[in-house]
């Protein structure tokens, strides 16, 4: 049967971001998916390296250059945000796992500490190392 009300429907909330506004986490909660799958590009380019490392000079030479590259050091800088960034969510979401901080202001706070957090701590790393 044919859909005679198919102009009637109501629009989904997501259409053009007009109805719906994101929240702080529900878009920390994406960049926590975000993050995770990005880190392997990083793990990727570390087993390459290793892997060249084993292989031959040549090959571990190619690959050193392009990991010391701009592009590599690039790479890894955001893989170290990455990796604090999903540490710290990973703890927030425990917190939350127990059945505290779930009040909304509780847990904006939390995700601005974990972005804070992993922003500093990733400063920290970076100079530290």
């Amino acid at each position: 049967m044919a859909d005679v009300n198919r102009g009637n429907r109501p629009l989904s909330p997501f259409m053009l971001g007009k109805y719906y506004r994101p929240q702080l986490n529900s878009v920390t909660s994406i960049l926590t998916r975000i993050t995770g799958n990005a880190m392997i590009v990083a793990a990727l380019m570390i087993a390459w390296w290793l892997l060249a490392a084993a292989t031959s000079e040549a090959a571990f030479n190619r690959a050193d250059w392009f990991v010391t590259s701009f592009i590599g050091d690039l790479i890894m800088f955001f893989s170290v945000l990455g990796l604090w960034y999903h540490s710290l969510a990973g703890i927030r979401h425990l917190i939350w796992d127990q059945g505290l901080c779930l009040e909304m202001e509780t847990a904006d706070k939390l995700g601005w500490i974990v972005i804070g957090g992993s922003v500093v701590l990733t400063l920290l790393t970076v100079i530290i190392v």
